[in-house]
């Protein structure tokens, strides 16, 4: 890479989810805190407002080691490609990334996805390149989880009570 290339990370992976379930996954703040950071890094609160300029702020404990990020949706073409701006509140001097997610069918209820995080801070690239390694490993046990129960049950979604005394 010369000194003029921005730095960028691609990761690809095949879920084990139709297209619909994985897209879902990226627009839902609850259930995006069980895979968006790597482990044992792990999101302590997810904002997300998913159409275009919108934002989105995930907030970090990295083992002990508070950090943030923050973005704006870029694009979102439902329920193939999504793009989002990703700065992170540790990177001197700050950086504004772009991150693009594409979402394919692939096989029998399958999903090929390809992440490409460009524009990095050249000091960042490796960490990025296995945090997202991981976070797809992380989504894929997920959605496969999420499929399953949707194939035995049908679509599932959680509802919260109150308990009462």
């Amino acid at each position: 890479m010369n000194g003029q290339e921005p730095a960028a990370v691609v990761v690809r992976r095949v879920l084990p989810a139709p297209q619909a379930v994985v897209w879902d996954e990226w627009l839902d703040a609850e259930g995006m805190a069980e895979w968006i950071c790597p482990s044992p890094a792990r999101a302590t609160k997810i904002e997300l407002d998913p159409r275009p300029d919108g934002v989105l702020r995930i907030d970090v404990d990295d083992q002990g080691f508070p950090l943030y990020i923050t973005g704006r949706y870029l694009e979102l073409d439902q329920p193939r490609r999504l793009r989002f701006t990703w700065s992170c509140s540790t990177w001197q001097p700050p950086a504004n990334s772009v991150v693009t997610v594409t979402l394919e069918p692939h096989g029998d209820e399958q999903t090929l996805m390809t992440i490409h995080h460009a524009a990095l801070p050249p000091d960042v690239l490796d960490s990025h390149r296995s945090g997202w390694a991981r976070i797809s490993e992380q989504l894929d046990a997920r959605t496969g989880h999420s499929a399953r129960l949707a194939a035995a049950f049908g679509p599932v979604r959680c509802i919260a009570q109150a308990a009462t005394s």
